[in-house]
C-alpha cells in the first residue's frame, strides 16, 4: 500500500515537473519571439543580405570567413546592414565613420547578449559596467595608465622580450620558418603578469604563477571556443560540458591566485616598512595602483572590485597585444622596404645605448605610423558590440530605439573606401600629422573610441613600440610563401594556420 502511494506521488511530481519545464520553455520561446520581432523592427529600415531560416547570418560568415564577407557586405549596403547570429541574437552592424560617432561618442554599455560570456571569468569590470559605478572604476583606474606610471614599464618590456628573442636565435638556426603567434603571446602574458603582480625576473618563478599563466591561456582558447559554438551559448547546457567545467576550473586557478595575491599585498601593507619599500620601488605595479586608489569621498574598491579590475587587465591586455605584435611583423615580412626604414629609424634613434628609454618612444616616428597602419589593416580586435541605452539618430535620418544592438565592425571600417583609398594597400603615410589631421575622428578606431575607449591604449602602444623595435633591430623578417596566414576572428585577430615566418640575424652589433 505505502510503495504504491510513494509511486503515485512521485508519479504525480514528475507530470507536475514536466507541465512546469514545459510551461517555462514555452513562455522563454514566446519572450524569444518577441525579442526577435522587436529587434527586426527596430532594423526595418536597414536592408541587408538573405538570412537562413535558422542560423542567420552565421552559417555563410563560418563557411567564407566573417571578415572579409563582412567587407563585401559593407560594399554593398553603405553605413549599416542588420546581422543576424540565429534567429534571435540581431546587430545593426556599422562601419561608417559617422554612424561610429552618433554611437560610440555616447559611451553606450557593453552588449550583454556578448559579454556575459566573460562574466564567470573577469567579474564585474572595466570592460562590462556601466553607469555610475563604471564612471567611479574608470575614474580610479585612469592614474594608473599615466605616462609617469607607464615610464618604468619600458624596462620590463625589454626584459621579458629578450627571451622571446633568444629562443627565436636559437629557432632561426634551423633555416625553417616558424609560427611566432605563440611566442609572442608568452612574451605578453609574461610581461602582463610582471606589470601587474611584480613577478620576479620571469614573471613565473613561483608554481602557483606558473598555474596562473597557464589557466590565463586556457581561459582565452575556451572562451575563443564558447563565442564560435552556438550549442555552448546556453549556460546550464554549456556548464555540464567537458569544455564547460574545464573553463570553470580554470576560473577557480585563475581567481584563487589573484585573491591571494591581493591578501598578501594588503597584508604586507598593514607593515609600515613594508609600505615604505613598496612605496620607494623603481616602479608600481597594477595591483599597487589600484589599492592605493580612492576617490575625492575616501572610497576604495572592494575585495571583488580588485579582483574583477585585475582579471580584466590580465583579459584585455594579454591576446590584444599579441595579435597587434604578430600581425605587424607579418607586414613587416610582407613589405621589406617598410621593414628596412623602420630598422634605421631604431638604430638611428638608439644611437650608442644600450637600451630604450621612455623618451625614445616618442622618437619612433615611421614605427609608429607602421604600427598604425598594420592596426588598419588587422586591427587586434575587429568587432565591438553595445546596447543602446537611448534612441539614436543616424546622419542619414534612420534611427533606432533603445535597447538596440550594434555591432561595430571595425575591420571593415578601416577598410571602408569612401575614407580609406586603395584600402587593402599598406601604406603608413596615411598617419602623417597632416592627412590624420583631415580625415574623420571616428574612421580609426583600433581601440574602440569615445568615453569607453580602451583604458590601456597608452600601455599597449608603449609595449608595441619597445617589442617591435628591439625584434627589427635582433632579425630581419620575410614571409614563407608556402605558409601564409588565414585570417581568423576569435575574440582577437588570429590566424587559422599561425603567422609563420623566417627569420634572420642580424649579428652581435645589430641589438645593441
Amino acid at each position: 500500500m505505502v510503495p504504491s502511494f510513494l509511486s503515485l506521488r512521485l508519479s504525480c511530481l514528475g507530470l507536475w515537473a514536466s507541465g512546469l519545464i514545459l510551461v517555462l520553455g514555452f513562455l522563454k520561446l514566446i519572450r524569444l519571439l518577441l525579442r526577435r520581432q522587436r529587434l527586426a523592427k527596430a532594423m526595418g529600415n536597414f536592408p541587408g543580405p538573405p538570412t537562413h531560416w535558422l542560423f542567420g547570418h552565421a552559417l555563410e560568415i563560418q563557411q567564407t570567413g566573417s571578415l572579409d564577407k563582412v567587407v563585401s557586405w559593407a560594399h554593398q549596403f553603405p553605413y549599416a546592414h542588420p546581422l543576424w547570429f540565429g534567429q534571435f541574437i540581431g546587430f545593426l552592424n556599422i562601419y561608417e565613420p559617422d554612424y561610429a560617432k552618433a554611437v560610440y561618442s555616447r559611451g553606450d554599455p557593453k552588449a550583454p547578449d556578448v559579454y556575459d560570456f566573460f562574466l564567470q571569468w573577469i567579474g564585474r569590470g572595466l570592460l562590462v559596467l556601466e553607469g555610475p559605478k563604471w564612471f567611479q572604476h574608470r575614474k580610479l583606474l585612469t592614474p594608473g595608465f599615466h605616462y609617469d606610471v607607464l615610464k618604468p614599464y619600458v624596462a620590463l618590456f625589454a626584459e621579458s622580450t629578450r627571451v622571446m628573442l633568444d629562443k627565436w636565435e636559437e629557432k632561426a638556426q634551423e633555416g625553417k620558418s616558424f609560427d611566432i603567434f605563440c611566442d609572442v603571446g608568452h612574451m605578453a602574458l609574461n610581461t602582463l603578469m610582471k606589470c601587474t603582480f611584480g613577478r620576479g625576473d620571469t614573471g613565473l618563478g613561483h608554481s602557483r604563477d606558473s598555474s596562473y599563466y597557464l589557466a590565463v591561456s586556457d581561459l582565452t582558447l575556451l572562451m575563443q571556443q564558447r563565442l564560435v559554438s552556438f550549442h555552448y551559448h546556453n549556460d546550464f547546457i554549456y556548464w555540464l560540458t567537458p569544455h564547460g567545467r574545464r573553463f570553470l576550473r580554470a576560473c577557480q586557478v585563475a581567481h584563487d591566485h589573484t585573491d591571494q595575491v591581493i591578501r598578501e599585498r594588503k597584508a604586507a601593507l598593514q607593515d609600515e616598512k613594508v609600505r615604505k619599500k613598496i612605496q620607494n620601488r623603481r616602479h608600481l605595479d597594477f595591483l599597487d595602483i589600484l589599492l592605493g586608489a580612492q576617490d575625492e569621498d575616501d572610497s576604495k574598491l572592494s575585495d571583488a572590485d580588485l579582483r574583477a579590475e585585475v582579471d580584466t587587465f590580465m583579459f584585455g591586455g594579454h591576446d590584444t597585444t599579441t595579435s597587434g605584435i604578430s600581425w605587424f611583423l607579418y607586414c613587416m615580412a610582407l613589405y621589406p622596404e617598410h621593414q628596412h626604414r623602420c630598422r634605421e629609424e631604431v638604430r638611428e634613434i638608439l644611437g650608442d645605448q644600450d637600451s630604450f628609454q621612455w623618451d625614445d618612444l616618442g622618437k619612433m616616428t615611421y614605427l609608429t605610423m607602421c604600427i598604425k597602419e598594420s592596426f588598419r589593416l588587422y586591427p587586434p580586435v575587429p568587432q565591438v558590440y553595445c546596447q543602446l541605452s537611448k534612441p539614436v539618430t543616424f546622419v542619414d535620418g534612420r534611427s533606432l530605439p533603445a535597447g538596440s544592438l550594434i555591432s561595430m565592425h571595425i575591420y571593415a571600417l578601416h577598410r571602408n573606401s569612401a575614407v580609406w583609398p586603395d584600402p587593402e594597400v599598406f601604406d603608413p603615410l596615411r598617419f602623417s600629422t597632416e592627412n590624420a589631421s583631415k580625415r574623420h575622428p571616428f574612421s580609426f578606431m583600433p581601440f574602440s573610441a569615445g568615453p569607453r575607449n580602451c583604458i590601456g591604449q597608452q600601455f599597449a602602444m608603449s609595449e608595441m613600440k619597445v617589442v617591435t623595435a628591439m625584434c627589427l633591430l635582433h632579425f630581419e623578417f620575410s614571409l614563407d610563401p608556402s605558409r601564409l596566414p588565414i585570417k581568423m576572428l576569435q575574440l582577437v585577430l588570429r590566424s587559422k594556420n599561425g603567422i609563420h615566418l623566417h627569420l634572420k640575424p642580424l649579428g652581435p652589433g645589430s641589438g645593441k
